[in-house]
């Protein structure tokens, strides 16, 4: 583990850099891995990072097969699954939390730690529990464990989200594809990782309609079948790359960036006099001498992503001018403010 990071900037950025699969995106659906009573779940695309070994390891404290080559995944899960994920796995990470929808979905009971792994913000999980609790699941909640469990199968509802939370999106929708009947969930999140998860469990062989609009339709089904499944381009890498690109001035092409999960960014680029070129394959950021700035207010998607908050603030610190950032998804994201008045940075 690095214990610093020495940065000599000065120089503009040029030539091309090459975005990943997204860890938004593959967390969720190795957790739906484990909804596989058949056959075998291959997995691509997938970024070598430590929340995606640790979500592994909870796959294999429940009972399921993992392999990990650096790049893809094979998940076997026909075996039966234990319900439990222990503290030492959760707390290294929120989204092992993820696991409790499918769990109650394929075995009916799910026992998992109270998640931990986040400094930026409460990150309430009652919206998943709500939803839960709407499909027939009763919720114990004591000694740092959340406990569920079903009568039989859990049943299809209709469930208003208080929040367009992803991961109460995710997780509803995961233990949504085994209940009898429909469940629709309304103003729920949009963003392009809720597309990448409903895109794997259909090839599983669910029956979910409308992700990446604010109500999901899902049919339950009798079991799902693994399958083979590709990553989305991680858009928050993509992003941070283009930003660097017109903070130095420079000029590179980011590869596999995809536009229409960029648009946000994008808007704001033009907006700033940022010169943006959509590609088949990716995006060129030319940055000009002059940066106009740009107010910036986050939101859930298709709002400004509040992961790209402090990456923006970075840039319009070079604007000419004043410009505004709102930050309305997490209380606690501007940390980052005071190391930049470390550096001389006027901001109020």
């Amino acid at each position: 583990m690095f214990e610093k990071i020495i940065l000599r900037g000065g120089k503009r950025l040029s030539g091309t850099g090459k975005v990943g699969g997204a860890k938004n995106a593959v967390l969720p659906v190795i957790a739906a891995s484990i909804l596989a009573s058949k056959g075998i779940s291959r997995i691509y695309n997938v970024p070598a990072l430590a929340d995606v070994y640790t979500i592994n390891e909870v796959l294999r404290h429940l009972n399921a097969k993992v392999e990990f080559d650096g790049s893809a995944i094979t998940v076997d899960a026909q075996a039966d699954l234990n319900a439990e994920a222990p503290f030492e796995y959760v707390r290294k990470m929120r989204a092992s939390f993820l696991v409790m929808g499918p769990l109650l979905s394929r075995i009916g009971r799910a026992r998992i730690a109270l998640p931990g792994g986040c400094a930026i913000g409460s990150r309430p999980i009652d919206q998943h529990l709500k939803g839960f609790e709407a499909m027939g699941a009763k919720v114990t909640i004591g000694n740092g464990y959340i406990e569920a469990t079903t009568n039989g199968r859990l049943k299809g509802a209709n469930i208003y989200l208080d929040f367009p939370s992803v991961g109460a999106t995710e997780n509803i929708m995961m233990a949504a594809v085994l209940a009898d009947g429909e469940t629709l969930i309304e103003n729920c999140a949009r963003e392009p990782e809720i597309v990448c998860l409903a895109t794997y469990l259909n090839a599983m062989g669910a029956k979910i309609k409308g992700a990446g609009t604010s109500s999901i339709r899902i049919t339950g089904v009798k079991e799902l079948t693994g399958a083979s499944h590709d990553i989305i381009p991680d858009r928050i890498e993509a992003g941070t790359y283009m930003i660097a690109a017109a903070i130095t001035g420079g000029d590179v092409f980011v590869e596999n960036a995809v536009s229409d999960h960029l648009r946000p960014l994008i808007a704001k680029f033009e907006e700033m006099g940022i010169i943006v070129e959509q590609q088949l394959n990716g995006i060129r950021v030319i940055g000009p001498d002059i940066i106009r700035p740009a107010d910036i207010k986050t939101m859930p998607h298709p709002g400004f992503p509040t992961d790209l908050q402090s990456q923006m603030m970075a840039l319009l610190l070079k604007a000419k001018g004043t410009a505004v950032i709102t930050e309305t998804v997490f209380e606690n994201r501007f940390m980052h403010v005071e190391e930049f008045r470390r550096m001389n940075a006027d901001i109020k």
